[in-house]
């Protein structure tokens, strides 16, 4: 048990370091990406920008924060030892930046384009660099495709592409980068009794799974690709409930199906159906940010390791949006109703 009470203390310290409401607001309100930089220098994020280059953009930034992020769940997972639930979520760091490749190479951006967009520094702490490396320098969709058919998740990499040339719908390598994701996560969920991780880890499993039925409804997908999208070792979300909201007729049917589950308070009241998906994913991030923040009420589990590992991606993410906000000028009420933070 000691590896897990080190990690455990590790987080917890992670967690006091956490951005405030303040904090964030303070950001926000920069006038520009200047002024942006120069107030993260006085937050724990001030040595990862210190390479950023002038003149500042906020993708350039973002990778910087993600390399930063790359170390901070490397290092805790390194010390909670031998984790399929952290590896699985580690992943995300390489799967993104797939995601950004792939979607790069169907838009015919130039390589350097897509380049200043990932960072690899998750991959080079786990020696994954020339997978990546390779799918980038690819000629084009076809080919990095093929460069990574040796991998481990190959296949459904490959009908990710063949749905995309069937839809045209670009969002199509999200889902499918996604199942790979948290395909990974279902599996590492069997190998546990941790009822606290069960329940932080399956919310996750079961917002991927609801939320692809919902946007395959959207999207006017057949009910037999839409069942290809789910994961299928569900933690909570039944599969017969799943089949439901498949058979359904539109995007608000399927949302109805879940009054009867302990998802019911998430059911967006909006018409428009648009709105209503995008309502029914902050409602659902909401909560698991909610979750990975109570798993701090037990020390010592290993339910707070992978809630400071979420804590700290939310918090990434809120950063990243606020630089996109500060170089778009949207103005700084927009920016703070967007984050996913505590409420007031």
């Amino acid at each position: 048990m000691g590896k897990n009470v080190y990690a455990s203390v590790k987080s917890y310290s992670q967690r006091g370091k956490l951005l405030t409401r303040a904090d964030f607001q303070t950001l926000a309100e920069s006038r520009d990406l200047d002024e942006f930089m120069t107030r993260i220098k006085n937050t724990v994020y001030g040595d990862s920008v210190n390479d950023v280059q002038k003149p500042y953009t906020s993708q350039g930034i973002e990778s910087a924060f993600r390399g930063q992020l790359a170390d901070v769940h490397y290092s805790i997972a390194k010390t909670a030892g031998d984790s399929d639930i952290l590896d699985a979520y580690y992943m995300k760091f390489i799967i993104s930046n797939l995601k950004l490749i792939l979607k790069g190479k169907v838009l015919g951006k130039p390589q350097e384009e897509i380049e200043n967009h990932i960072n690899l520094r998750a991959e080079e702490l786990v020696k994954q660099r020339d997978v990546i490396i390779k799918s980038l320098v690819a000629k084009d969709l076809e080919e990095a495709v093929a460069s990574l058919n040796s991998v481990q998740f190959g296949d459904e990499i490959a009908k990710a592409a063949t749905l995309y040339n069937e839809t045209k719908n670009i969002q199509v390598f999200d889902i499918y980068f996604d199942k790979i994701l948290y395909q990974q996560l279902g599996r590492a969920l069997k190998n546990t009794r941790d009822r606290d991780v069960i329940k932080i880890v399956g919310m996750d499993v079961d917002f991927y799974n609801l939320l692809s039925v919902i946007r395959g409804k959207f999207w006017g997908l057949e009910e037999s690709q839409i069942q290809d999208l789910i994961v299928t070792q569900t933690p909570t979300v039944p599969r017969e409930l799943l089949g439901r909201m498949m058979a359904t007729g539109t995007v608000r049917d399927a949302l109805n199906e879940l009054a009867t589950t302990k998802y019911k308070d998430m059911i967006p009241q909006n018409e428009n159906e648009l709105d209503a998906v995008a309502e029914f994913e902050r409602a659902f991030e909401m909560s698991i940010y909610h979750s990975s923040a109570r798993a701090f009420t037990k020390m010592f589990s290993f339910a707070t390791i992978i809630g400071i590992t979420k804590l700290t991606g939310f918090e990434v993410r809120n950063l990243a949006a606020i630089a996109y906000a500060v170089e778009q000028k949207i103005p700084t009420e927009t920016t703070m109703s967007k984050l996913i933070l505590e409420e007031e």
